[in-house]
């Protein structure tokens, strides 16, 4: 996502013709959509994002089955 805002920025620059960057070719300005491009498929394709929710979901979870033990009175027990 970080890559997206710096295209974003970058892009918006080029456009009004500010800084330096209006001097830059368009590849260079383009490159970082290309960038996240590459980072999403990486991702995508190594399960990277499946294993980040099933984190997430996991932590979740576990959240709501502690909160249930301590809302019946049980202790819950050191990890």
């Amino acid at each position: 996502m970080y890559l997206v805002g710096i295209g974003v920025i970058l892009l918006l620059m080029k456009w009004q013709e500010y800084g330096f960057v209006a001097e830059w070719s368009w590849w260079w300005v383009l490159s970082p959509f290309a960038g996240a491009v590459l980072w999403w498929w990486w991702a995508d394709a190594s399960g990277y994002t499946k294993r980040k929710a099933m984190e997430q979901e996991n932590e979740v979870r576990q959240k709501r089955i502690d909160r249930n033990r301590e809302a019946i009175g049980r202790r819950i027990r050191g990890r």
